[in-house]
């Protein structure tokens, strides 16, 4: 069998197990494809999407907008042929020297200080965290403070400290978000749903 042959045996045999689940059309490619990348049906259940986050998502995209990930698993786990027609482009901070020798030195994790430098960014852009919360607590912040404003924030970190409570805020916000209740998530998790988003921004030309 091909790839794309088997992803999509893969699909109908994900739509067949997982029977009613309530999700709009748009909304399923995306959970579905979570499913897919995790084989955990419990996705059905705890995945949770803002009324707005799709239409933003994919405007933002079709805008060309800057994509930033708290890992670089999750920036490595984006197609890049699905977004760069669009004149996206995928940064992570989390890796650069500087980032954290500044972390060091203010006695803060290096998601804390990558967020800020990031902020400028992310206006009318998209934010995915599949792994620190620290990194969404940040910017949760700072989008109280008025210094970032994301299209869309991807919040997905996995972990047993603050993960689910992160995302608990997230969903306390008016932000267009697409998370999970709960300690699971994950870069590859992040970056599917980045995935999921660009094909439907393709289905929209």
């Amino acid at each position: 069998m091909q790839p794309h042959e088997i992803e999509q045996q893969s699909f109908a045999m994900i739509d067949e197990e997982a029977g009613k689940h309530g999700f709009g059309p748009d909304e399923w490619k995306i959970v579905r494809r979570m499913i897919h990348t995790t084989a955990d049906f419990e996705y059905i259940g705890m995945t949770r999407i803002h009324p707005r986050a799709i239409a933003a998502g994919v405007a933002a995209m079709r805008k060309g907008c800057t994509i930033v990930t708290d890992t670089d698993m999750a920036r490595a786990g984006i197609r890049k042929t699905s977004i760069e027609p669009f004149g996206c482009r995928v940064l992570c901070f989390m890796a650069e020297p500087e980032i954290a020798e500044e972390a060091l030195v203010r006695g803060v994790t290096r998601a804390h200080v990558a967020v800020e430098k990031a902020a400028p960014l992310v206006g009318h852009g998209i934010y995915v965290v599949g792994n620190a919360p620290t990194a969404l607590l940040h910017l949760l912040k700072l989008r109280r403070e008025g210094t970032a404003r994301p299209a869309l924030v991807v919040g997905l970190p996995v972990g047993f400290v603050n993960a689910a409570e992160s995302k608990a805020a997230l969903m306390q916000t008016d932000i267009p978000y697409i998370t999970n209740q709960g300690r699971k998530g994950g870069s590859n998790v992040a970056a599917c749903v980045i995935n999921a988003l660009a094909l439907l921004a393709r289905e929209r030309i």
